[in-house]
C-alpha cells in the first residue's frame, strides 16, 4: 500500500487482542444475555452482577468536585497534594530512605513512556519479563528500542535471578543504561509476586552489575495491581528494599489510579523516583516534565482533586481501604474456585498469589480460545499460554470454568 509515514512508524497497527476479545464478548452479550457469557477478558473489577466496580468512597469524590476542580489545567508536574499522596498511597509505612520525588502521568503506560524514553537511547534492549503486559511491547517498539526478556520463573515455580543476572550484564557489556521494567507485584498476566527476598535477589543483580560507576540501572516496578496483592502494608514491605542504592540506581515505581482507585479510564498516574542522590532526582523532575510538556502536556485534574479529596480525610482513608480489602477478597475467593477445580481437572497454571490474573501455559493458545468461543467463554490467548480475568468472572460462572477449559485443551490438540 501506499504510505506517507515515516520510515520509523510504517506498519504499525494498535489491534489489540484484548479488547477485540471484550468487543466479541459484550456484542455476544447483548445478543444472548449477559448470564449466558464468561468474559474473561476484562482488566477490570466487576461485581458478582457483572457491573464495573467504582469504589464508593472515589464515586463520592468525584461528584463532590466543583467546576474548576474538574476543568482547570493542572501543573506540568501534578498538583503538588496529589503527588505527595501518590507517594504516601503507594509507600504506606514502608516508605523507602533516600530522595523521592514524583510526576504526574496518564496511567502507569505514560510512566513506562516516560522512563523508556528519558533512560535509555534508540536501538537500546529493554529487558523484561517474558511474561508481561502486552503491551510493554509496543511502548518499547514505539520508542524505537528493542525488546529484551528474561525467564520470570523457574521450572519450580519461583523467581529466575539467575537469568536476570545473565540478561542483565549480556545487555550491560554492549551498552551503559539498562531499563528494566519488573511487574513483580500480582504480575499480569500471571498473578505471581516476588517475595521480599525475592526483589532483594533483583536488587543484588543490579547492584553488582553496576559496580564499575559508567553503568546505570534504571529499574521500574510496575504496580498497577499493589492494592489487591495482600494485606495492605504486608505487600508494600518491599519498597523498603529500593532505600540506599548506589546512586547509579535509580528506581521509578510505575504508580497509577487505574486500579487502586478504580478509575480506569481517567488515565491518571505518577512516576515516583526514588535516588540516593539529591541531584539524580532533581533531574529526574526536571526531564520527566519538559517530556510531559512535549507529549501530553499536563494530566488530569478531575482525578488528581479526587484523589485529593479522600487522602486529606482520615475517615475516607479506612473507606478506602475497607473497599479494596473486600474486592481483593472477592477476587482471592474466584481465583481459589478456579485453581482447586484446575487441579481436579489437571489443569496447569502459573504459580497465583494475588492479583486480577491466572495465566494458563498451552500450545496453541488461540486455537484454545476460539473452541471457548464457541462455548461462550472468552479469555484472552497470548504466546505462551492463555489469560483469564479472575477480577471479572462471577463467582457462579468460575465454577466448572476449569472443566470447559480442559475440554478445549483436548479439542484443540493443545498441549500444557
Amino acid at each position: 500500500m501506499y504510505s506517507m509515514a515515516a520510515p520509523h512508524a510504517k506498519g504499525k497497527s494498535a489491534e489489540d487482542n484484548i479488547f477485540a476479545a471484550n468487543n466479541r464478548a459484550i456484542a455476544l452479550a447483548e445478543k444472548i444475555g449477559t448470564e449466558n457469557v464468561v468474559n474473561a477478558t476484562v482488566g477490570s473489577i466487576l461485581d458478582e452482577d457483572g457491573s464495573l466496580v467504582v469504589l464508593d468512597v472515589v464515586k463520592e469524590a468525584l461528584s463532590a468536585l466543583t467546576p474548576k476542580e474538574m476543568c482547570a489545567y493542572a501543573p506540568i508536574q501534578g498538583y503538588r497534594a496529589f503527588l505527595d499522596a501518590c507517594i504516601d498511597q503507594c509507600f504506606g509505612k514502608s516508605r523507602p530512605e533516600g530522595y523521592i520525588d514524583a510526576c504526574s502521568t496518564p496511567g502507569g503506560t505514560g510512566v513506562l513512556h516516560h522512563v523508556v524514553h528519558n533512560y535509555s537511547e534508540v536501538g537500546d534492549e529493554v529487558l523484561i519479563s517474558d511474561w508481561h503486559w502486552g503491551a510493554y511491547d509496543s511502548l518499547i517498539d514505539d520508542n524505537n528500542r528493542k525488546v529484551r526478556t528474561f525467564s520470570l520463573l523457574t521450572e519450580d515455580g519461583h523467581f529466575h535471578a539467575a537469568d536476570l543476572k545473565e540478561k542483565v550484564e549480556d545487555i550491560l557489556s554492549r551498552q551503559d543504561n539498562i531499563v528494566i521494567i519488573l511487574n513483580g507485584i500480582a504480575n499480569n498476566p500471571t498473578g505471581y509476586c516476588l517475595s521480599d527476598e525475592e526483589w532483594q535477589a533483583a536488587i543484588d543483580v543490579l547492584k553488582e552489575a553496576v559496580k564499575d560507576e559508567t553503568k546505570k540501572a534504571i529499574l521500574v516496578p510496575d504496580v498497577a495491581y499493589l492494592d489487591y496483592s495482600g494485606e495492605k502494608e504486608e505487600c508494600r514491605r518491599f519498597f523498603r528494599l529500593f532505600g540506599g542504592l548506589p546512586k547509579n540506581i535509580l528506581t521509578v515505581c510505575a504508580y497509577t489510579l487505574s486500579k487502586g482507585f478504580t478509575m480506569y479510564g481517567q488515565r491518571m498516574g505518577a512516576m515516583i523516583g526514588i535516588s540516593s542522590d539529591k541531584d539524580v532526582i532533581k533531574e529526574f523532575v526536571d526531564i520527566n516534565q519538559y517530556a510531559s510538556r512535549a507529549t501530553w502536556s499536563n494530566c488530569n485534574s478531575a482525578a488528581q482533586n479526587a484523589m485529593i479529596r479522600i487522602c486529606r480525610d482520615d475517615e475516607k482513608i479506612k473507606a478506602l481501604d475497607a473497599e479494596r480489602a473486600k474486592y481483593f477478597r472477592l477476587i482471592q475467593d474466584r481465583a481459589a474456585i478456579f485453581m482447586k477445580e484446575a487441579r481436579e481437572e489437571g489443569v496447569k497454571f502459573v504459580p497465583y498469589i494475588s492479583g486480577f490474573f491466572i495465566t494458563i501455559p498451552v500450545t496453541k493458545s488461540q486455537a484454545v480460545c476460539d473452541y471457548l468461543e464457541k462455548e461462550h467463554v472468552f479469555m484472552v490467548p497470548l504466546k505462551k499460554g492463555i489469560r483469564l480475568a479472575v477480577c471479572s468472572v462471577s463467582k457462579p460462572k468460575m465454577a466448572g470454568l476449569a472443566h470447559k477449559l480442559a475440554i478445549a485443551i483436548k479439542e484443540a490438540g493443545a498441549e500444557q
